[in-house]
């Protein structure tokens, strides 16, 4: 059933093309949602603890940076789903 369904999807274009842009809208919409929960989750904690400042700001960019980098990739893919017919 579940095999059935890929194919016809894969045989229609329009519909992998479709679900390639919605992938790439998915990935930029969770990346910027994970990215603002790290800044507030590092604001709260740098206002509970100020002298961790520093220590709490590098972590906080370097997991920002490392989300970025997978939504990056997703919507490379994405977009060459779209494009590279």
């Amino acid at each position: 059933m579940l095999i059935s369904i890929i194919l016809q999807a894969v045989a229609n274009a329009a519909l992998a093309k479709f679900g390639a842009a919605v992938g790439a809208g998915i990935a930029a919409v969770g990346a910027g949602i994970g990215i603002g929960r790290i800044g507030g989750s590092a604001m709260e904690a740098i206002a509970r603890q100020p002298e961790s400042a520093g220590d709490i700001r590098s972590n906080m960019i370097v997991a920002a940076a490392l989300i970025e980098g997978v939504a990056f990739f997703a919507i490379v893919l994405c977009l060459l789903i779209l494009f590279v017919d």
